[in-house]
Order: structure tokens, then C-alpha cells, then sequence
């Protein structure tokens, strides 16, 4: 079992309740989501497992589990529309990383300004629909806390 962590704190929200059919219909895995709306200034997005970055957008990032669990974090939904502004990347594709060291730094306020949801899927690629359990949705969790395990 791999322990996912948070890449902020926040509120958790169910995949079904985001706003982009491909996130809520788990087409590329299971996971949940944290929402920085309301955030103040910019966020650090961190990474939320040990493993390698493998694919590195300012919108996204994709990590290659150590322990064999693929992540995804998804900044916000329709961001890659916003073309990089607002977010600073501050990790390099091929880097391997901690949980917790930086990856991307946003800002929520920018998102909600041009009319995109700021909430940010975590998600095991790849895994089955309604594979990882939900025990935090409905909760907020702190920096550095637990999402879920895979």
C-alpha cells in the first residue's frame, strides 16, 4: 500500500463532484480531489508520493510511484486553456522527488478569474473506478496529510 498524501491542504471533494466528465467518470483512475478556492496568493502543488516526475506541465504533473503507484495531479480543470500564467514550475520532468518537495506553485484566484474551477484531482492512473477509498471527502486536509492509501 502506498500512503498518497496531499499536495496543499484543503477541502476534499469526491471525483464525481468535479467539474470535467473525464475526472468524474474516473476515466483515467480513482482518487478525489482538493479544492484551493478561496486560497489567498499562491499555492505549492507538492508531490504526494516518493517516485519520479514523468510527465511535468504547469497545469499537471504525472509521478511514477517508487513504490509502483502512478500519480496524477491535475491543477485545476481547463487550465492548460491559461497557456502556463499564474503557475511557476519548480521541479523538472525526470526529477525524483519526496512527498512533500515543491513541484508547481499557483494561484487559485487567477484560475477562478478566468473562469476555471481551481480543484485538483489526485488520482492513481490507471487503477479501477472506485478503487481508492474516500474516507477523507467531506473533510480538510492538513499540509502533508493523507488523501488515501493504494
Amino acid at each position: 500500500m502506498t500512503t498518497v498524501r496531499t499536495p496543499f491542504a484543503g477541502p476534499v471533494v469526491a471525483l464525481a463532484d468535479v467539474p470535467d466528465p473525464v475526472f468524474a467518470e474516473q476515466l483515467v483512475g480513482a482518487g478525489v480531489a482538493v479544492d484551493p478556492t478561496g486560497v489567498e496568493g499562491a499555492v505549492t502543488a507538492v508531490a504526494p508520493v516518493d517516485g519520479t516526475i514523468v510527465k511535468l506541465h504547469p497545469h499537471a504533473f504525472a509521478l511514477q510511484g517508487a513504490a509502483g503507484t502512478d500519480v496524477l495531479v491535475h491543477v485545476g480543470i481547463d487550465t492548460v486553456k491559461l497557456k502556463g500564467e499564474s503557475f511557476e514550475l519548480l521541479a523538472a520532468e525526470g526529477d525524483t522527488v519526496h512527498a512533500g518537495d515543491p513541484v508547481v506553485r499557483f494561484t487559485p484566484s487567477v484560475i477562478s478569474a478566468a473562469g476555471y474551477s481551481p480543484v485538483c484531482p489526485v488520482v492513481v492512473l490507471g487503477s479501477a473506478p472506485d478503487s481508492v477509498e474516500q474516507s477523507t471527502v467531506g473533510t480538510t486536509v492538513a499540509e502533508g496529510g493523507t488523501l488515501f492509501t493504494a
